[in-house]
């Protein structure tokens, strides 16, 4: 009996569920909690082979039959064309950065485990005492890359021993757990899971000692991967090839126009004043401040479901699992920001807004609020939620595994100019608040290009006029043009520069998104329909923004 591509899909999933743990862990699949994959050089193989195996299993499929199976042949062949060319590039041995690579991914994975029973604790159990051996795997993997001349940046092996350092440290999450496990677990448990965290704080502690000692002394120098790989990791997170050059003038062009824009707006918040002196009042005024983590927490949670009992039904139509949402804060420690966790497969644990914001308690607003409809609703929970719940139309790994960030993050910066159109931003506070937002995308596109291929600064604009970018002016335009403070600066510098590609797909799906819209508009003409418009946006998820843009303009 021949296999068609939604049954095939399923068993794809379960299959990588099974060689990635933390994925499955990810996904909600139960099973694999208690788990690490391999992260040796052999364990990668051996997932790349797997990776191969898949594709030739989907070459083998029969014809599809409609629009809806090629789609999901389509995206499941790219998708697993990404990570095998990934791997095929040597990629994933020299997985080392601030902020997306097995050194977060292993300490992140308890975030997502269950702590109400005593088998979910059982399971963090396991994963504490096999950690070592999970984290040796990873060193080995980088100390093969180190030998095939392919190391990373010097500056991302420092920022990786902080971390390291940090979770190895005296003031480690892992020491949260055994008062956490209390009262759930008995005697014999909560010793392991004792022993374990003892074990995990080792582990981190001598990965530490494995970078700063003999990783970082033949790390290079130069923070810029070039532009061979800077398309190819574009291409990765987009769907779609960039040309770097014209993307960087076109973003030199944007960051002009919203500029323009962030002057105005600073004539309402403090007339007559500066935008320097209008962005310190909002950044500093305690009236315009979260006095408390817990308040903060509240008050972002309280505006996404404002916005979901009021625009489902009339801009939006919202399933039902995908009207619960919460929102989290997470321990200090890692780097700083936002992000969005989608929900289990099932729905039983709802999708959920992660802030880090360290030790801060006194948080800033104004920026805050587009964060929140960027990330929660109707930004990311939105797209991720009808993803999850598209029925027999999407493959199970179309569901649950495929997310380009060009379409993804593209469709939540968009999600804030929407808010702002229905009025949701309704102080001048707030929409400087998401002019800011989309000036750190644009300065994103100039920054991340311009320092992994470096450029220098066009001539005719007042920052830093014909220099070669550097990390200390990075920090300086996201601070002076984007309102971010020096800390989080500093935090979004690294990220640009160990995860290249990936800081450019907000602002360039955003302008996908727009271009889009307004062809549907100038097609339509008084006969467009922004809801019908948005439906069918959505109704593809997350996919390569080539296949989007196929898809809405043959619909």
């Amino acid at each position: 009996m021949h296999q068609d591509i939604y049954t095939l899909s399923s068993e794809i999933v379960d299959e990588t569920a099974a060689a990635i743990p933390t994925l499955a862990t990810s996904l909600g699949i139960a099973g694999y909690d208690h788990e690490w994959g391999d992260l040796s050089p052999s364990g990668l193989e051996a997932l790349a082979d797997l990776r191969r195996d898949q594709l030739r299993r989907v070459a083998g499929l029969p014809a599809a039959a409609d629009q809806w199976a090629r789609l999901a042949v389509d995206v499941v062949t790219a998708e697993l064309e990404r990570d095998l060319g990934f791997h095929e590039a040597g990629e994933d041995l020299r997985e080392l950065n601030s902020i997306a690579s097995p050194l977060q991914d292993l300490r992140d994975a308890f975030d997502q485990m269950d702590t109400e029973t005593v088998e979910g604790w059982s399971n963090i159990a396991s994963r504490l005492e096999k950690l070592p051996g999970a984290l040796e795997q990873y060193a080995e993997s980088l100390s093969l890359s180190q030998e095939r001349g392919q190391t990373v940046a010097r500056r991302q092996v420092v920022e990786g021993v902080r971390q390291a350092r940090n979770h190895s440290g005296d003031d480690s999450h892992f020491n949260t757990f055994p008062a956490a496990a209390a009262g759930v677990v008995g005697e014999s448990l909560a010793r392991r899971i004792e022993v374990g965290v003892a074990s995990a704080r080792a582990a981190y502690g001598t990965l530490a000692n494995f970078l700063e000692q003999q990783y970082l002394p033949r790390a290079t120098e130069r923070d810029g991967v070039g532009r061979d790989r800077y398309v190819m990791h574009a291409a990765r997170f987009l769907g779609s090839e960039v040309e770097p050059i014209s993307t960087y003038e076109w973003g030199w062009s944007e960051v002009e126009r919203l500029r323009g824009r962030m002057v105005d707006v600073s004539e309402e918040i403090l007339p007559g004043g500066e935008l320097a002196d209008a962005l310190e009042l909002l950044l500093t005024d305690p009236e315009r401040a979260a006095k408390s983590q817990d308040e903060f927490r509240d008050l972002m949670l309280e505006r996404q479901e404002i916005a979901l009992r009021e625009l489902d039904g009339t801009h939006f139509d919202v399933p039902e699992p995908v009207r619960a949402i919460d929102v989290k804060m997470t321990p200090p420690g890692g780097p700083l920001g936002a992000y969005y966790y989608q929900p289990s497969e099932d729905f039983s644990r709802p999708g959920t807004v992660y802030w880090s914001k360290g030790d801060q308690q006194q948080i800033p607003l104004f920026d805050e609020v587009t964060t929140a409809y960027h990330e929660g609703f109707p930004g990311h929970h939105l797209q991720v939620g009808l993803q999850l719940t598209a029925g027999d139309r999407f493959s199970r790994m179309q569901k649950v595994m495929v997310w380009y960030s060009g379409s993804g993050e593209g469709w939540a910066l968009y999600a804030e100019d929407l808010m702002e159109e229905l009025g949701y931003l309704e102080k001048p506070d707030y929409v400087m608040g998401k002019l800011a937002s989309e000036m750190l995308r644009a300065c994103r596109v100039v920054i991340d290009i311009g320092s992994h291929l470096e450029l220098l600064i066009p001539d005719d604009q007042p920052f830093h006029p014909g220099e070669r970018w550097t990390f200390d002016a990075g920090v300086e335009m996201l601070e002076a043009y984007a309102a971010q403070d020096h800390d989080l600066s500093v935090s979004e510098m690294n990220r640009y520069l160990g995860w290249p590609g990936q800081a450019i797909s907000y602002k360039v799906g955003q302008q996908a998104i727009r271009d889009l819209r307004s062809e549907e508009q100038s097609r339509l003409g008084g006969d467009y329909d922004q809801k019908a418009f948005h439906a069918r946006l959505l109704e593809v998820g997350a996919v390569g923004l080539d296949t989007l843009r196929s898809h809405v303009r043959d619909a």
